[in-house]
């Protein structure tokens, strides 16, 4: 028998599984690019150094990578540390809207749908 909600389980593990890809990427084009970068980004990429832009970002790419292996085990932990890290990658997914608005209301959106799927269907299995 299925657990009631686990389609919405298996798709917030999924986005932030593909959601820690996305940040590592991120953090290697952080430590790779040495072009020159629009005056405005600094918002965006915490200060002026992409440094320390990539290594935040590793550092969230794992958080993402561990909660979406273990949200499949049914951790509350993982429910909790998803929807923080979802909360917070929607949030600041703002920052980057003037240079990519409509990724950015996509992210927006994915990660409020991971915060309603462990919100409304991750907690514990009833008996």
């Amino acid at each position: 028998m299925t657990r009631p909600g686990s389609g919405w389980i298996m798709f917030a593990a999924v986005v932030l599984g593909i959601a820690g890809v996305m940040r590592f990427f991120d953090a290697i084009w952080a430590f790779t690019y040495h072009g020159a970068l629009p005056q405005n980004l600094e918002g965006a990429i915490f200060g002026h150094s992409l440094k320390t832009y990539g290594w935040v970002w590793i550092i969230v790419a794992v958080i993402y990578i561990a909660c979406a292996l273990t949200l499949f085990t049914g951790s509350q932990l993982a429910r909790w540390v998803g929807i923080a890290a979802a909360s917070i990658g929607a949030f600041t997914a703002i920052w980057w809207m003037p240079f990519y608005p409509v990724w950015s209301l996509v992210y927006i959106a994915l990660g409020l749908m991971v915060i309603y799927a462990l919100a409304a269907y991750g907690g514990r299995e009833e008996v």
